[in-house]
């Protein structure tokens, strides 16, 4: 499987993941011109990608979904909750609902040879979810925008060989920042972000000898550093109990408008 971030950050998302033969976007935040952009580097075009799942309708995983699907009537997943959203959000404008396709949390569904399992998450959207993929013998999830994981969601994410996960925010930066109260509370609730910590403590459950690499998403353009997020997940891993290091597998940042190189497990 391979994975390639075009970007990922509040300003827009678009993760690619995909096989030899299958590739899909998950979300598709930016435009369609950065989105054409970003998939050149894995020498592909949209017109290769078989599928768009999205995760929830907030406009920075929705903003190009309606000229995506619009130019090339890509097939498009989502639940039922987030559907209905995106369909009476005027800013993506009009879609074919036949496009549309109804998914809901651990009901496996297939696109050519790569089985997806949707993920509930705690984000204050109307029914988010995240996506872990599989093909063949390999696997890779895109897990972001989520306030606080649970015991089933860590089963659910065990054995994956590579994951964009999100590391949102520092702490100490969020309380001291310019942000107005109610929005820094939301984001350090249960259904906002996940911070670098947390990002680094739920790594540690999910960790093991064969896991590839991660590559944290989602950073805050406001409240974080690449460095930072880097360091702290590392430092959360090294210090914890599990029987893992920091330095025991690739950790890297993904950039809010540079796409990643692509990564292949």
């Amino acid at each position: 499987m391979r994975l390639l971030s075009i970007a990922s950050g509040s300003s827009g998302n678009c993760i690619y993941i995909g096989s030899d033969n299958t590739h899909i976007l998950i979300d598709a935040g930016i435009s369609g011109k950065r989105i054409e952009e970003g998939l050149g580097k894995a020498d592909l075009s949209p017109k290769d990608i078989s599928a768009i799942c999205v995760t929830h309708e907030h406009i920075d995983h929705i903003k190009g979904l309606g000229v995506m699907a619009r130019k090339y009537s890509i097939p498009m997943y989502m639940t039922s909750g987030t559907y209905e959203m995106v369909m009476n959000n005027n800013a993506v404008g009009k879609i074919d609902r036949d496009l549309c396709n109804i998914v809901s949390a651990e009901n496996r569904f297939s696109v050519g040879d790569i089985d997806i399992v949707p993920m509930d998450i705690s984000h204050d959207a109307a029914e988010p979810v995240a996506y872990l993929a599989k093909s063949g013998d390999r696997s890779a999830g895109v897990v972001t925008d989520l306030g606080t994981y649970t015991e089933h969601q860590i089963k659910l994410m065990q054995g994956m060989d590579m994951l964009l996960l999100e590391a949102n925010h520092d702490v100490r930066m969020l309380e001291m920042g310019p942000y107005p109260y109610p929005l820094k509370q939301r984001i350090l609730g249960e259904k906002g972000h996940l911070s670098n910590e947390a990002s680094g403590r739920l790594l540690c459950d999910i960790l093991h000898d064969n896991f590839g690499r991660v590559l944290l998403g989602h950073l805050s353009h406001e409240n974080n550093l690449a460095e930072l997020a880097y360091e702290t997940v590392r430092a959360e891993i090294t210090l914890s109990s599990c029987p893992y290091k920091g330095d025991d597998f690739p950790i890297e940042v993904a950039q809010r408008d540079t796409p990643s190189q692509v990564y292949e497990i």
